[in-house]
């Protein structure tokens, strides 16, 4: 397995393009089931979540072209379409699931393997099968596979009050309601920018939608949706991340296509502890305000809150401040597994449940550490710039999972950091 070396020390100078984000991308790409016209996406990131996606896809039927170095997906489904999701594909990532609703609703029939995924937690599909069902579909599991039917081969408008967010059951409920018989109203629905990326293109593909950003979305039927072209969202948890670089390392770092908007709760901590964020014409500029970074508490919520997926990147910031934190996981069990990786590095985290404290230490030191999911690799590679000496994170297959050519990135801004093939 391939692994990050990184040698600590040196302020960022540069600049750093932000990608496409996977979270939108993935639920986007399932929306070629719902039309046998063509769909392109631009602005689309090079990951291997996306090429899973994608082999899933063609699995099923569409055909998927990436054209301009993976910057752009042609994909078209008028041919023949295959209703049975593998095992062997589904397993590799959660947002497989994504598939179920688009089947559902164009073929009125589908069988989906429970899907595979980070092992962050519990992320259950009863959300999304509860919901389906109130639209009129039949579903059981057998064998590890979904098998769902809709009664008379079409699915139904209704109303549907999720018992709490789910960004995947709100895509895969929306997805499938764009077909449906009648109106779908999603009552407690995420509101992430993923999802009003989602409803933008689904819309530009004739879908009526209204509410998406809000906490009920409402969904009327059409029988038919058309192709589109369709420009994937900046990814936020990217931008997030490399925000975090000249944070934890000193210097400006401007984020080409950043937005605030986009994280505003994740801004507004920043600020807290002690770095400037401002708006310029191509996007974002970060830098810090004092020498030490100041200690501040997060607590983890559905956005528009603090975002979970960027819990273990602020924290590698905060292993340095000045003071104690105390951070707050609300949205997902085991997502403290960089803890014990930090400590390693010198840094003083007590984990206790959901809650970790952070006391600030002068410095963090440079060892081998190993990646347990995607945002804690990324969380590594950050400590270890602001460390001293070498630092190794291994299992860095995680990485290629969320984001693209971040060695290229970091060390375009003067970051020492390398990839060791095994």
């Amino acid at each position: 397995m391939d692994s990050i070396l990184v040698r600590g020390g040196g302020k960022l100078s540069g600049q750093i393009p932000i990608a496409g984000a996977k979270n939108a991308c993935l639920a986007l790409m399932p929306a070629t089931l719902l039309s046998d016209e063509p769909l392109t996406l631009t602005n689309a990131p090079r990951l291997s979540d996306i090429r899973t996606m994608t082999e899933l896809l063609s699995s099923l039927g569409a055909e998927v072209t990436s054209l301009q170095e993976g910057k752009v997906l042609a994909m078209a489904s008028h041919g023949p379409i295959n209703t049975r999701a593998e095992y062997d594909i589904v397993r590799k990532m959660r947002a497989s699931n994504l598939v179920l609703g688009p089947l559902l609703a164009r073929e009125g029939h589908a069988e989906v393997s429970l899907p595979g995924g980070c092992a962050i937690g519990a992320r259950p599909m009863d959300i999304h099968t509860d919901g389906l069902a109130k639209m009129g579909a039949q579903i059981d599991l057998r064998d590890g596979y979904l098998h769902a039917k809709a009664d008379g081969g079409k699915l139904k408008g209704a109303v549907i009050d999720f018992p709490f967010a789910s960004v995947g059951a709100t895509e895969n409920i929306m997805m499938a309601a764009t077909l449906a018989k009648g109106t779908t109203v999603i009552n407690n629905a995420a509101r992430e920018p993923e999802i009003v990326d989602l409803a933008d293109c689904l819309r530009a593909m004739g879908a009526q939608i209204d509410g998406d950003g809000t906490s009920t979305v409402t969904i009327q039927g059409v029988d038919r949706l058309h192709g589109a072209t369709h420009r994937v969202v900046t990814d936020r948890i990217e931008l997030g991340t490399y925000m975090l670089a000249p944070a934890i390392c000193g210097g400006e770092v401007e984020l080409l296509g950043g937005r605030i908007d986009l994280l505003a709760a994740f801004c507004e901590k920043l600020d807290a502890a002690g770095i400037s964020v401002s708006e310029t014409e191509n996007g974002l500029s970060v830098t810090r305000r004092e020498d030490q970074i100041r200690a501040v508490d997060v607590t983890t919520e559905p956005f528009p809150g603090f975002p979970t997926d960027l819990q273990a990147q602020m924290m590698a910031l905060l292993c340095t401040a000045d003071g104690t934190s105390v951070l707050e996981e609300k949205i997902f069990e085991n997502r403290f597994m960089h803890a014990p990786e930090l400590i390693r590095m010198g840094a003083d985290i007590e984990v206790h449940g959901g809650t970790a404290t952070v006391k600030g230490v002068s410095k963090l030191k440079g060892a081998p550490v190993m990646a347990t999911d995607l945002r804690a690799s990324v969380s590594l590679i950050l400590a270890g710039m602001a460390a001293e000496g070498e630092t190794t994170v291994s299992r860095v297959y995680h990485l290629d999972r969320g984001y693209e050519h971040v060695v290229t990135k970091l060390r375009g801004v003067g970051a020492d950091i390398e990839r060791i093939k095994s």
